[in-house]
């Protein structure tokens, strides 16, 4: 999967609707308790660099599977060319090399780096950054690993990130997937948990499944973007609903008739889903 991503995986060409004309992305490494992982970095080369801008820390898809940042190259441009912020593609290290709570730690440790030394990834880059002004996202996977980063977060102490993109995020690896038909399967979750989670019992920690974890206060606020067909609905369904309960403000928008690829169901709906995200994430970092 590793080896045949970059051939293979095709979702998002059809999304490209900005951002296009920006450069490739810069890699860095960045230190974590894991070790140095390469995170993709992208900007605009136009923007004024004594302008400091605010961060979007991305974590892509591939069921803690698949090792490919590119997946979401047009997600990060996206976000760069309409929200205005400086986006972070995390590789982070997947299975079977790993096993977690390695991409979570990782992820987490990434954030909090971003936060804490801002000024000296500008410095590289020639670019703006204020990473206080912090929002975290996923789709997929990754919708689960932003979910976990906040709560790491949270009780860390070390970051508060000021929103948190939640694409039809995986949120509950201890509880069996129902359906038995669409592109989440209980075969595919099933080796996601032989191969990611094989501990059985750490399936129900809450940085592995947030949805399961005991209290969800003092997380930061939320877009949670599910599909009406997809497997992994109830997980972003329950925790709209686990968040509210909490006083936690949620933007909650479920895109009808679509299974996992949700975008790709309807482009003029997709359009008007990531206008509606990427507005989300300026406001966001709008401010001190």
């Amino acid at each position: 999967m590793h080896a045949s991503a970059r051939w293979s995986v095709r979702y998002g060409e059809e999304l490209r609707f900005a951002g296009t004309d920006l450069p490739a992305p810069r890699k860095v490494r960045v230190p974590t308790r894991h070790g140095s992982v390469p995170v993709h970095v992208y900007t605009d080369p136009a923007w004024d660099a004594a302008e400091p801008r605010g961060v979007y820390v991305h974590f892509h898809g591939g069921a803690w599977l698949m090792r490919y940042p590119e997946m979401d190259d047009f997600w990060c441009r996206y976000l760069v060319a309409t929200a205005g912020v400086i986006v972070l593609n995390v590789d982070f290290t997947t299975g079977p090399y790993a096993t977690y709570p390695v991409a979570q730690e990782q992820c987490h440790d990434v954030a909090a780096w971003v936060t804490e030394h801002g000024a000296g990834l500008g410095a590289e880059l020639g670019a703006g950054v204020d990473g206080a002004r912090l929002v975290v996202g996923g789709f997929s996977s990754g919708g689960g690993l932003a979910a976990s980063v906040c709560l790491q977060a949270r009780d860390s102490g070390r970051f508060r990130p000021r929103l948190q993109v939640l694409g039809v995020p995986a949120l509950d690896l201890a509880t069996d997937v129902s359906s038995t038909s669409g592109m989440i399967s209980p075969s595919l979750r099933g080796l996601v948990r032989r191969v990611y989670f094989p501990d059985v019992a750490s399936r129900r920690e809450a940085y592995a499944s947030p949805v399961l974890a005991a209290d969800l206060s003092g997380l930061p606020p939320a877009v949670v973007l599910t599909a009406e067909n997809d497997s992994l609905r109830p997980d972003g369904d329950r925790y709209v609903e686990r968040l509210r309960e909490v006083g936690i403000h949620v933007l909650h928008d479920m895109t009808p008739g679509a299974d996992h690829y949700f975008l790709s169901a309807d482009l003029v709906r997709a359009r008007a889903t990531m206008a509606m995200t990427a507005d989300a994430v300026r406001q966001a970092v709008t401010g001190p």
